[in-house]
């Protein structure tokens, strides 16, 4: 299959207003496409039409123009859906039910036998990191970041071939974040892919292979992530970062690479130079009044860069 998630011209309009309803356009003529085997960054600011998206997608409304297909069939295909997993940006569940009682019932809708809703809710919930002394508590007693995990969990009951997960690490600490970015890395590993819808920059480049970037509705960028990073944007030189040196030494850096940009860093300064010939006569600068040498980079476009990357003028 050459793409496992097709989307193609998707509009959704809403109704605002009591007396004077007008027309607000959430997602605007998007049309994308995913590869399988990999993980898919779905990014945008808050109200960009990135849940909008996904709930379309999982059939939870319906779009005011264009049509998306997952699994080569169309998204309205019920049997389609005993092939994915989703886990939206706050599930709820029945909260008087434990985290096995509850993947035993997921498990029940997709038709699994009771030693394979077992073997496979232990497993899950200790993958996402719920401890054995919880799995018999009512999940009203749990924390957000504990739904969120059991959210995870129940996503997976049926070993999808796509996953859609909607802010996954919203309400988990950097300890659960960082379990639940190797959870997603092993689903990869395993061939399941991932449509992961995020505003946290710094797991997308830690998971993502490709990515999207959604403004006001409207698709900004998408492409494999590296060569988005890569891509000219006029930023071109080196980084010098150094610690030890004096205020003196600092302005005969200035004086000695004309066009240099020196900032402050936290562990000494930062030297923004245009070209490869400044660094020898800079190093030799630094050595000199026995500062200390960090690190010597190519200067790059981050992925916060491109997210607030302003728009070409028509």
């Amino acid at each position: 299959m050459e793409n496992i998630v097709e989307i193609e011209g998707l509009s959704k309009d809403y109704d605002v207003g009591f007396w004077r309803k007008r027309k607000v356009r959430a997602l605007d003529d998007l049309s994308l496409n995913v590869k399988p085997g990999g993980i898919f960054g779905f990014l945008g600011g808050n109200g960009a039409g990135k849940t909008t998206t996904i709930k379309i997608l999982m059939g939870l409304i319906f779009p005011t123009e264009g049509s998306a297909k997952i699994l080569g069939s169309p998204i309205y295909d019920v049997k389609m859906r005993s092939r994915i997993g989703y886990c939206p940006e706050n599930p709820y569940f029945y909260d008087y039910l434990t985290p096995l009682e509850l993947l035993d019932y997921f498990g029940q809708l997709f038709g699994l036998d009771a030693a394979v809703r077992s073997s496979r809710s232990e497993q899950l919930l200790n993958a996402v990191g719920i401890e054995e002394i919880a799995w018999k508590r009512q999940l009203r007693k749990f924390s957000k970041g504990m739904q969120q995990r059991v959210g995870l969990a129940q996503a997976l009951i049926n070993e999808p071939e796509i996953v859609f997960l909607d802010e996954p690490m919203s309400g988990l600490d950097p300890v659960g974040r960082r379990e639940i970015r190797e959870l997603i890395a092993g689903l990869k590993a395993k061939g399941t892919s991932v449509f992961m819808s995020t505003h946290i920059l710094s797991d997308v480049e830690a998971l993502c292979d490709e990515v999207a970037i959604l403004r006001k509705g409207k698709l900004f960028a998408t492409g494999d992530l590296q060569e988005l990073l890569s891509r000219d944007t006029g930023r071109r030189g080196f980084e010098v970062i150094a610690s030890g040196l004096s205020p003196a030494a600092v302005a005969q850096i200035e004086a000695l690479s004309k066009g240099a940009v020196v900032t402050g860093k936290p562990n000494g300064i930062a030297i923004e130079v245009e070209n490869e010939e400044s660094i020898e006569g800079i190093l030799r600068t630094i050595r000199d009044n026995y500062g200390k040498l960090i690190s010597v980079l190519p200067v790059k476009q981050s992925l916060e860069d491109l997210f607030i990357e302003k728009p070409d003028e028509d």
